[in-house]
């Protein structure tokens, strides 16, 4: 299955969702908004907002275990080597036939090729951080992060089909 739409709907939204600068308050505000729209859609998700060298916000919600853990840590690794959101870089590696391996320097204990992880980038500087959340399937683990961001930062962004 070709994944191209979505690939360029994703690096859209990446291009679109870029902070002019980022703090405590903003993963805090980004936080509860997604623990509020997993409450409110009857969902359980773990969310973690994150830079590189500490949490920011984490939050496990019932119905959730330690495998969520292992999957927000995994994702985190992804979007933090290839610099874009977890799901992009897994249909980019799906689409071209290419998995996770420990030859390729990405062991799959260290990275998830799943969605759910998005980055967080700073106007005119690198990607500081990220946006995970983990206990859906991974489309909707994506759409989860990107809308509390856009939300945040009040911009509209593509939606994936």
């Amino acid at each position: 299955m070709n994944h191209s739409a979505d690939i360029a709907r994703i690096a859209e939204q990446e291009s679109l969702l870029v902070f002019p600068s980022f703090d405590e308050t903003d993963a805090l505000t980004i936080g509860l908004a997604l623990h509020a729209r997993a409450k409110a859609e009857h969902k359980a998700v773990r969310i973690d907002v994150r830079f590189w060298d500490r949490q920011l916000f984490a939050l496990a919600m019932p119905g959730t275990d330690a495998a969520n853990e292992d999957w927000v840590r995994r994702k985190a690794n992804v979007v933090k080597r290839f610099q874009c959101s977890s799901y992009r870089k897994a249909l980019e590696m799906k689409d071209a036939g290419i998995s996770f391996t420990a030859e390729h320097g990405t062991d799959p204990l260290d990275y998830a090729m799943a969605g759910g992880g998005f980055p967080l980038r700073i106007e005119g500087g690198p990607v500081i951080g990220a946006v995970i959340v983990s206990g859906l399937p991974q489309r909707l683990d994506h759409v989860y992060a990107a809308d509390a961001i856009a939300a945040h930062l009040k911009r509209v962004i593509p939606a994936l089909d």
